[in-house]
């Protein structure tokens, strides 16, 4: 049964019962804002609705607000329980994008850069006014509203008749809703100011309604309420000692300018609760402040027990009354997929319409789940650059038809990331994605490096098919490298790379990505310093022509520190000088002829095995065959550091080896890293390698074996992993420490 026919069913069913109650004054919840605090307002509902209190009336602001609407619309405690426990609200108070189904090269791209933005120019941004413009907090309460997303009267329409208030900081007045959108009016209610960009309707510019109205009695009381049981999360007030750091500052100017008839409306009410939130801020969303303060909430409400049993008479119910909590349906709605009868695109082209019906498969999808509303809406701001979009379900027929609804078109998407490591010291990379416009969606995508390797990177991107991604694309490089032998830095290499690459054949799926094209490289070497007792290899300046193909799979479920799935990486390379061979030159650089081109094979896979709840084994293989009796020096294998690719694009990582050694031509490794998560988001990883080097294939066995380990630690930040490295290995023979901040680039 879909959800608008079980509502209905619901809404009658509650007024049957409610007609076969005895006749009682009506109660009013009323529930303060105060940012993650507000959490505590589930643990009092808990305690309501074993104490058998009706609810006729339920009033909010902020997250009262938003505990308060959902509580209006079908969710019980419990539910409610549940729902903030599951959310992961380092993402939904943040304005990133949800890439776990978005392409390969997306998801890199956001494991790269710390900050991303995008801008209409030309135009005003009616979302900016606020560090986040609240795009995933509007998507969540889209989604647990499903049913009651449309213009609704909260007095009639709802299960709970409910109001919630918002600050219109045009004219500093306050703003009621008690009808309009819900999921709307719940966010332009907790829109704090500076932190969440304002919600802008009509005339009205909202924002955070504690600024008027924190703890609207006054409402409830207009509403009808005789009796009034009201929450507040605020705590003592705080002195000069507790003035500590910023988010002390903040939460004292949030509770100064909350006081707005709050001594009034706790004069109006017959049972007020204050609960303890000492040590939590409205920040507080972790895991564990969220069990905390819910379990203070139900533990303030217990100490009123007797009150509240003692209301039971003055309400006009028995003391063996318990009122029937209705919320069959809403702990589903998350996951209950809904019929669709038809989809309508507003604001959209006829071209994004056509790639949104061909990437999802809109013509033989009939129905629809929170997953896919996601998906949906996260495609229409990645893939078509629209600065925002929503999904709305509206009730027709026997099923929901969805309305897709697209902001403004970004001109531009703005990326910025910065690391820091004590090889290469401080580097920033910015990025540029700007979407062409076009019959078919085309993305032109500018890098910019800044630090010892200085890069700058154009793309052009063709998006003919949701996931075929033909690629044009020109990069120089300015090359600053230092080649170690044995540990001891033999010499230092400067030089530019000119490279050019057309990539016809491109497939870019969520897990899955595959290339094929042609490719231009052109090194052009300004100098080369070395070491009195190095063997320095003659360079001149020379141009190579390959064919590569690459297939890239990942399913790791985290990019630095993944606890599932696998990543597996397979490429060939053909290189040559004249698209057929290879010159052949003699130990001064002078040209002695033409052979064969060079064949590169490298791969490497990579899976986690979760042993209990937070220790990961990842056993890894990997290596690189060059064959071809020439090798140009600037192709030879690389080893060493934590990343692929990282110093030079032939480098392999190795565990131990902190600076870039040069090995043989084949190379072949096996590693193994135990990864232990603690706390929250600190890591300690523990690495082994081994590896086989040869000049031959058949004679890998017969060397040597290198060998290394390292300890890390690690704590994952919203910049990215920030951490130390101790290591060792048989072929530096010493150890070696390294400090890292930033995402890898």
């Amino acid at each position: 049964m879909i959800i608008a026919a079980a509502l209905m069913c619901g809404a009658a069913s509650a007024q049957q019962e409610q007609q076969q109650e005895p006749q009682r004054k009506k109660v009013g919840v009323v529930l303060s804002g105060g940012g993650a605090k507000g959490m505590a307002h589930i643990g009092v509902l808990k305690v309501l609705e074993k104490a058998g209190i009706p609810v006729d009336y339920i009033t909010g602001t902020s997250m009262g607000s938003i505990i308060g609407g959902l509580y209006a619309i079908g969710y019980n405690s419990h539910s409610l329980d549940s729902m903030v426990r599951v959310q992961d609200w380092s993402y939904v108070i943040t304005d990133r994008e949800d890439l776990r189904r978005q392409s390969l090269s997306d998801r890199k791209k956001q494991n790269t850069y710390a900050f991303t933005t995008g801008v209409t120019i030309g135009q005003k941004d009616m979302q900016a006014g606020g560090i986040i413009k609240g795009k995933n907090l509007a998507e969540l309460f889209q989604q647990l509203c499903t049913g009651y997303t449309d213009s609704l009267d909260f007095t009639n329409d709802l299960r709970i008749p409910f109001a919630c208030v918002a600050t219109n900081i045009i004219d500093n007045s306050e703003v009621d809703f008690h009808s309009g959108r819900l999921p709307q009016a719940m966010r332009a209610s907790m829109a704090i100011p500076a932190a969440f960009s304002p919600v802008r309707i009509g005339d009205k510019v909202l924002v955070d309604g504690g600024l008027k109205n924190n703890y609207p009695v006054d409402i409830a009381r207009e509403m009808g309420a005789d009796i009034v049981i009201g929450v507040t999360v605020q705590g003592p007030p705080k002195g000069a000692e507790d003035m500590g750091g910023t988010m002390s500052i903040l939460s004292q100017i949030i509770d100064v300018n909350c006081k707005n008839k709050v001594d009034e409306n706790i004069a109006m009410t017959d049972l007020h609760m204050a609960v303890d939130t000492k040590g939590y801020n409205a920040a507080s969303f972790t895991l564990d402040a969220i069990d905390t303060l819910i379990r203070r909430g139900e533990e303030e409400a217990m100490r009123h027990w007797d009150q509240i049993m003692a209301l039971k008479p003055i309400i006009g119910i028995p003391d063996t009354f318990r009122a029937v909590v209705h919320h069959p349906l809403r702990p589903q709605v998350m996951t209950e997929k809904q019929f669709v009868t038809g989809y309508t695109f507003e604001n959209m082209t006829p071209q994004a319409e056509k790639f949104i019906r061909s990437k999802f498969h809109l013509q033989r999808t009939d129905s629809i789940d929170a997953k896919l509303e996601q998906e949906l809406t996260t495609s229409m701001r990645v893939d078509l650059f629209y600065q925002t979009a929503e999904c709305r379900l509206v009730p027709e027929g026997n099923g929901v038809r969805v309305i897709l609804l697209a902001g403004n078109r970004k001109s531009v998407q703005f990326h910025a990331g910065f690391r820091y490591d004590t090889e290469e010291y401080a580097a920033v990379q910015l990025g540029l994605d700007i979407p062409m416009k076009s019959a078919t969606p085309v993305n032109s995508d500018i890098t910019i490096r800044l630090g010892k390797r200085l890069k700058t990177r154009a793309e052009l991107t063709v998006h003919p098919r949701s996931f075929t991604r033909p690629t044009l694309s020109y990069e120089f490089r300015r090359n600053d490298v230092d080649v170690y032998m044995k540990g001891d830095r033999a010499y230092n290499i400067l030089y530019n790379q000119f490279q050019g690459e057309l990539t016809p054949l491109n497939f870019d799926l969520r897990h899955f990505n595959l290339q094929m094209g042609l490719r231009w490289d052109f090194m052009h070497y300004r100098n080369q310093l070395g070491s009195e007792t190095s063997k320095q290899v003659k360079l001149k300046n020379e141009h190579f022509f390959s064919y590569r193909a690459r297939m890239t799979y990942n399913s790791e479920d985290n990019w630095y520190f993944p606890t599932r799935g696998s990543r597996l990486t397979a490429e060939y390379a053909y290189v040559t000088n004249d698209f057929t061979k290879l010159d052949d030159r003699d130990a001064d650089g002078t040209k002695l002829g033409k052979k064969n081109g060079m064949s590169d094979v490298s791969a490497n896979w990579r899976t986690s095995l979760t042993i209990g709840s937070r220790f990961t084994l990842q056993p890894m293989i990997y290596g690189r065959l060059l064959f071809g009796s020439i090798v140009p020096p600037v192709f030879g294998n690389t080893i060493g550091g934590d990343y692929f690719g990282h110093y030079v694009e032939q480098q392999m990582p190795f565990a131990g080896i902190g600076c870039m050694e040069y090995v043989d031509k084949q190379f072949v490794a096996a590693q193994l890293q135990a990864q232990q998560h603690i706390g929250k988001s600190s890591y300690i990883l523990l690495r082994a390698a081994g590896a086989q080097q040869s000049g031959k294939v058949n004679s890998l066995l017969k060397h040597k074996t290198l060998y290394g380990g390292q300890l890390a630690y690690y704590y994952n930040t919203m910049f990215g992993p920030v951490g130390a490295t101790l290591g060792y290995s048989n072929r530096t023979k010493e150890p070696y420490f390294c400090l890292n901040l930033g995402y890898e680039f």
